[in-house]
């Protein structure tokens, strides 16, 4: 019975690369076509999977510094009587495991494995979540600090199992289904593939006794209480981080954090800007004209403000040290208050006739001029 002839195409077309392709250069190579033909991704296709071990192969030679030189004198001869390509389907491959786990790590998502025992399973330990409270606070108390408890619910570990999950007296068994690994294992051809146990999560042990507190969850929840403290000069969105105070981790893991958010409310007439405070004060215009003491009521009580003769709409005074303490630090902000000179709306008779008695007086041109002048004139007279 006569035999076919089956012609071999040259290698390096195989992986459409140069004759004089760099090591890295095959590897790209490689990985793109491994990806492309993987039967994983053309099921049910012969073609492409014949295109996957002619990739293979072909790689397997041209990455072996020996076999490449063989192979770029002899051609496919120099693996002809036994020598062997040593393609990924047939026998003998050698030298690059760490190559294709790395290009195979791309397909999968998961562990490969060239035979060895793979990754250790998962540790059943978890960090515990951390949680978020939200705390209100009046003006003054963000200036000047509070000390507030609040209760929080929160996962805590059972202390019936001590977060163990089983029963008393009893402990977690070996999963039959991975056989304690963790991990459950694929063979597709040459190399291997472990994959996540999906019945006890990689973890190599199942609960099949649970405890009666907590039904095997190792947690439980509770309501915690605890005291905050918060500092004097906190701002709106102020985050105080408590180490520790968070859920609980699954199996006794370490539990996570406290994140306690402030929120300030708004006060009545003062704006805060930085550890600033700012106010208006309104004054009439013979106060303005003839000069007044006012009295102010700062967060720390009442203060006194000299307002000069001729003071003009808008002046600000400040109140050295009567703003916000500097958070964590020494000192305090100022107090600024802002002259707002208000113009009546409604006069008197009396009042009107006084008014244009001082009208006369006092002759201002109302000729329009830039706003660099007035301030100039305006600042003349204050």
């Amino acid at each position: 019975m006569a035999t076919a002839n089956v012609t071999k195409v040259d290698y390096y077309e195989v992986l459409s690369v140069s004759r004089d392709a760099s090591d890295q250069e095959l590897k790209t190579a490689y990985r793109k076509l491994a990806m492309q033909y993987h039967p994983d991704r053309n099921p049910n296709d012969p073609s492409a999977e014949e295109k996957f071990k002619e990739c293979g192969e072909a790689y397997s030679v041209l990455s072996d510094p020996d076999k490449r030189a063989a192979y770029d004198r002899y051609g496919h001869a120099a693996f002809q009587n036994g020598g062997g390509a040593g393609g990924p389907f047939g026998g003998g491959f050698s030298g690059n495991a760490q190559d294709l786990g790395d290009i195979f790590g791309d397909l999968f998502g998961e562990m490969f494995n060239m035979g060895g025992n793979g990754r250790q399973q998962a540790s059943r330990v978890q960090r515990g979540r951390d949680l978020r409270y939200d705390m209100k606070l009046e003006f003054e108390e963000a200036v000047f600090g509070k000390e507030k408890e609040i209760t929080i619910r929160r996962m805590e570990t059972c202390f019936d199992c001590k977060g163990s999950g089983a029963s008393k007296g009893k402990a977690p068994v070996t999963c039959t289904q991975c056989g304690g690994r963790g991990q459950q294992r694929f063979q597709q051809g040459f190399f291997s593939v472990a994959r996540t146990c999906s019945v006890c999560g990689g973890t190599g042990t199942l609960i099949v006794d649970p405890c009666q507190m907590c039904k095997g969850e190792t947690r439980v929840q509770r309501e915690h209480t605890i005291m905050v403290k918060v500092p004097a000069g906190v701002e709106q969105d102020t985050r105080i981080r408590y180490s520790g105070e968070g859920e609980a981790g699954k199996f006794a893991g370490p539990a996570g954090d406290l994140y306690v958010v402030l929120s300030v409310k708004a006060h009545k007439f003062f704006e805060r800007d930085g550890d600033d405070l700012h106010c208006v004060m309104p004054i009439s215009f013979p106060q303005a004209a003839l000069g007044t003491e006012l009295e102010i009521q700062t967060l720390e009580g009442a203060a006194t403000i000299k307002v000069p003769e001729g003071t003009q709409n808008g002046k600000a005074f400040k109140l050295k040290g009567k703003g916000v303490p500097h958070l964590n630090s020494h000192g305090k902000g100022d107090l600024i208050v802002e002259i707002r000179v208000q113009t009546p709306g409604k006069l008197s008779k009396q009042q009107r006739e006084l008014l244009k008695q001082l009208s006369e007086t006092m002759v201002v041109e109302n000729t329009p001029t830039s706003r660099g002048l007035f301030d100039k004139v305006k600042d003349m007279f204050s």
